[in-house]
């Protein structure tokens, strides 16, 4: 296990490893089939303006899905297509969200695990491994690993991808009706030139992110303040640590979300949580 990963504690950043795919190799094909792995990405961490997502994703075995991938090597056309396949047969799903204004208190990175655990806190299931995207990961209450590369080599990870995508794609959709003069409709709020460009010009709208430099030089154009630099500090990291080495966590109760009944019932995964 040569990579490491990192996960967030009261303390800064933990260092685990990052066995990628690896892990589920060494697993019992029967004791795999009885765990519950949820696979969780993000959407949006780059982007100048609008809220950064995350999805997380159970999958049920009895029921797969044709064609899960990294969202990004998907076509627009291919995500919508999946996104309700995986909404209807996986054993839970939740989708969250963290605001322009959170982003720009807590920084990005943190949002980001804010989003993460929000959405695996909204399964309604709790989880015997959660598997995330990339080498970072929130504290969760229970066994994490990441896995770079992971949306293109973890089923519930893609999933969870597409759902994350998808979610924030209808939500740039929706902010291109309130804030035309943007083209969200066509960059999804990243910092294209046409983006920057429009950016110039209007200034920034209330759904720009205020930590992000590129519009911090926009406000400061208009002669507008713009967030304190300490609250975009990231914290440091804590001394290392072995994944094997984390205590176990505690059990934890099955929450508010009925997708603790879908083996039985069949029913829709927990939904969209913003």
């Amino acid at each position: 296990m040569g990579e490491k990963g990192w996960v967030q504690t009261d303390f800064g950043w933990a260092a685990v490893d990052s066995a990628g795919a690896d892990l589920l190799q060494t697993i019992d094909a029967a004791a795999l089939r009885a765990m519950r792995i949820a696979g969780v990405d993000e959407a949006g961490r780059g982007p100048l303006a609008g809220p950064v997502y995350a999805a997380a994703v159970v999958l049920d075995p009895d029921r797969p899905i044709e064609g899960l991938n990294d969202s990004k090597a998907l076509s627009e056309r291919a995500r919508d297509a999946l996104a309700p396949q995986i909404r209807e047969r996986a054993l839970a799903w939740c989708v969250a969200s963290v605001s322009v204004e959170e982003i720009d208190r807590l920084n990005i990175l943190n949002a980001t695990m804010l989003a993460m655990r929000r959405a695996v806190e909204g399964l309604g299931l709790a989880p015997d491994l959660v598997q995330v995207d990339g080498n970072r990961a929130p504290a969760l209450t229970c066994r994490v690993q990441t896995v770079i590369g992971g949306d293109a080599l973890v089923p519930a990870i893609s999933a969870a991808s597409i759902l994350a995508k998808t979610a924030r794609d209808a939500e740039l959709l929706r902010l291109h009706e309130i804030y035309p003069m943007y083209g969200f409709d066509r960059h999804k709020g990243y910092g294209t030139p046409d983006h920057l460009r429009c950016l110039v010009e209007h200034g920034p709208c209330p759904e720009h992110r205020r930590s992000f430099e590129p519009v911090r030089q926009a406000l400061a154009a208009r002669g507008m303040p713009a967030p304190d630099a300490a609250a975009r500090a990231e914290p440091a990291a804590a001394p290392g640590l072995l994944w094997t080495d984390l205590e176990a966590p505690p059990a934890r109760a099955r929450t508010r979300r009925r997708a603790e009944r879908r083996r039985d019932e069949r029913e829709p995964g927990a939904g969209e949580r913003s």
